[in-house]
C-alpha cells in the first residue's frame, strides 16, 4: 500500500509540476510575443533587407550583396564615417568603462549618506538629457562663449575661436562631452555590484595571503563582478557606437570636412533623407557586426581578470 500511495504521489507531483510549467509558459506567451514583435522580427527584417534596393515606395528587389559591395568599395563616405566612429568608440567606450568603475570603486568606500549623494552628483549628466546644450554655448564661436571669452580675457587669444567649426578641435571636444555624460548605467550597476559581494570574501582573502587593495580588486572584486562589469562594458560600447545626437547638436550635420560624422549619423541620412532603406538596413548589420566583435574582444579580456 505505501508503495503505491508513493507512485500515486509522483504521479500528482509529475502533474502538478506540469501543469506549474505550462502556467508559467502561458503567462510568458504575452511578453514573448512582444519581443518578438519589437525585437527579433524588425532584426530579421533589417536582415532581409540590406540584401535588397527599397525605397519605401516601390517593393523590395532583391540585389544580393550589391548594397554591402557599395559600401565597402564605392562609397567613399562609409569609409570616412566608420573611422571617426572607431576613433570615438575605442576612446570613449575604454575610458568612459573604467572611468565608471574607478569612480564607483572610490565611492563604495564612503558611508551611505555620501555614497547616495556623489553617485547622484556624477550620475546627474546623464539624467539631464539634452544638457551638453550648456556646452554649445561654452564653445560658442564669438567671443560671448564661455571657452573664448575666458581666454581672451587672460591674453591667450588675440580673436575668438570657432571650436565647432574647426576639424582640429570638433573630434577633441566631442569625445570630452561624451566622457562627461558617460557616468550612466554601466555606473549604477557598478555601484551595485560592489554592493552585492560578500564582505567575508575580503576576510578569506586575507588570510590566503592577499596583502593589498590591488590584490583583493584583481583577485576577489573583479572576479565577483563579471556580470556586472560585462553588462556594462555592453551597455558603454552600445552607447559610444551610437554617438550622433550631441554631434549634430554641437556641429550641425554635415560636420565640417566629414571630421566627426558617424554611422549612425550617416545612417540616418541614408534612410530618412535619401529613403534608401536597403542600403540603410546594410549600414546597420554592419554597425552590429562591430559593436559584437567589441563585445567579445570585452569579454575575453574580463575573463582573464583573477588569473
Amino acid at each position: 500500500m505505501s508503495s503505491q500511495s508513493t507512485t500515486i504521489k509522483r504521479k500528482k507531483s509529475k502533474s502538478s509540476f506540469g501543469g506549474s510549467e505550462f502556467s508559467l509558459f502561458a503567462l510568458a506567451i504575452p511578453f514573448l510575443i512582444l519581443f518578438f514583435v519589437v525585437t527579433i522580427l524588425p532584426i530579421i527584417t533589417s536582415l532581409v533587407l540590406s540584401f535588397c534596393s527599397y525605397d519605401m515606395l516601390n517593393a523590395p528587389k532583391w540585389v544580393g550583396l550589391d548594397n554591402f559591395l557599395r559600401m565597402f568599395v564605392t562609397d567613399d563616405m562609409f569609409g570616412t564615417v566608420a573611422i571617426n566612429t572607431l576613433v570615438l568608440a575605442v576612446i570613449t567606450a575604454p575610458i568612459g568603462f573604467l572611468l565608471s568603475f574607478v569612480l564607483a570603486w572610490f565611492i563604495n568606500e564612503f558611508n551611505p549618506v555620501v555614497r547616495s549623494f556623489l553617485s547622484f552628483l556624477f550620475y546627474a549628466p546623464a539624467l539631464v538629457g539634452n544638457g551638453f546644450f550648456i556646452w554649445q554655448t561654452a564653445f560658442s564661436g564669438d567671443a560671448y562663449g564661455y571657452v573664448n571669452s575666458l581666454l581672451l580675457s587672460v591674453g591667450l587669444l588675440n580673436e575668438p575661436i570657432q571650436w565647432l567649426k574647426d576639424p582640429q578641435y570638433i573630434m577633441p571636444i566631442i569625445i570630452g562631452i561624451t566622457l562627461w555624460s558617460s557616468m550612466g548605467i554601466s555606473f549604477l550597476a557598478d555601484i551595485a555590484g560592489l554592493q552585492s559581494i560578500n564582505v567575508s570574501m575580503f576576510e578569506a582573502g586575507a588570510i590566503d595571503g592577499i596583502r593589498n587593495r590591488w590584490q583583493e580588486l584583481w583577485y576577489i572584486t573583479l572576479p565577483s563582478m563579471k556580470h556586472i562589469l560585462l553588462f556594462g562594458a555592453v551597455m558603454q560600447i552600445s552607447s559610444s557606437f551610437s554617438i550622433g545626437t550631441v554631434i549634430s547638436t554641437m556641429c550641425g550635420y554635415p560636420t565640417v570636412n566629414n571630421s566627426a560624422d558617424t554611422i549612425v549619423l550617416y545612417l540616418n541620412d541614408i534612410a530618412n533623407t535619401r529613403m534608401e532603406m536597403g542600403y540603410a538596413a546594410a549600414i546597420s548589420i554592419v554597425l552590429f557586426l562591430m559593436m559584437a566583435i567589441f563585445r567579445a574582444v570585452v569579454g575575453k579580456l574580463l575573463s582573464s581578470t583573477g588569473k
